[in-house]
């Protein structure tokens, strides 16, 4: 039986369209505005929501993102309540989900248990940064046997045969990480990242999807030309913060009408 992330990719490349993916962090600025930005940015035409699970030290994420971190946990958000948060979105949206967490934390919990309890509540997958492939085997056997996607990553700097190793077996999607640092807006040249995808395209039809950088309906257009979705974090979560929610609800519409505009609805 197909996931939700599953049909949702399946339905878009049916319908000749781009994914967006938007990453809002549990808990920051607020339970309330995280349950409400679920409900608007689906409105708004976000097709997958990536749920940021805070962390004290997110080495992947820049300071937008950290500062997200660093607001929900003193709101006393943990591994239970982000389960919580789960079944809460599930009781008003059937949009997929995928957690973006990190490896400690899920190591604490039992990993075996975190993917049993996020599954059940509602979550699709997740995103684990701070694991490489070469080290997530047992991670991928327990994900596969609960139909729980473990995303996989590749970057400019992937090697052709770390590509085919990392490509392969993928399942739900893949995170193409557009350039080499951390997350949060930024002037990239997505060509870059485009060849990295078409070499990915030799050994999967797993649908990519291009992350880091990703702040205007420009930027998303851009990226978009190589891959199946755009993700769409910093931008976010930045104005959500700054109490600006209708302008960060403006930006996912903008983002979607560029995207329909440009690659079709």
């Amino acid at each position: 039986m197909q996931t939700r992330l599953e049909k949702k990719m399946a339905a878009l490349k049916a319908a000749g369209r781009k994914g967006i993916f938007i990453y809002i962090t549990a808990g920051a600025p607020d339970l309330e505005t995280t349950y409400r930005a679920v409900q608007e940015a689906e409105k708004a035409g976000a097709d997958v929501i990536e749920l940021g699970l805070p962390f004290s030290d997110p080495m992947a994420d820049g300071p937008v993102i950290q500062d997200a971190s660093v607001r929900a946990l003193k709101n006393g958000i943990t591994t239970e309540k982000e389960i919580e948060i789960v079944r809460q979105i599930r009781s008003f949206s059937e949009i997929p989900l995928i957690g973006m967490g990190y490896i400690n934390t899920m190591l604490h919990y039992g990993f075996e248990r975190f993917v049993q309890d996020f599954q059940g509540a509602g979550m699709d997958g997740i995103i684990v940064p701070d694991v490489p492939h070469e080290e997530s085997g047992e991670m991928r056997r327990i994900c596969v046997s609960h139909a729980f996607h473990l995303a996989e990553f590749i970057t400019p700097g992937t090697t052709p045969a770390r590509m085919k190793e990392t490509c392969v077996g993928a399942t739900g999607f893949i995170y193409c990480v557009s350039n080499n640092g951390v997350t949060g807006v930024k002037k990239i040249d997505y060509s870059t990242i485009g060849q990295v995808c078409a070499e990915a395209r030799e050994f999967t039809q797993t649908p990519l999807a291009v992350g880091f950088g990703i702040g205007s309906p420009e930027a998303a257009v851009e990226a978009a030309a190589h891959a199946d979705a755009v993700i769409v974090g910093s931008a976010v979560v930045g104005r959500l913060l700054q109490g600006k929610f209708d302008e960060a609800m403006q930006l996912i519409r903008s983002m979607r009408q560029a995207l329909d505009a440009r690659y079709g609805k």
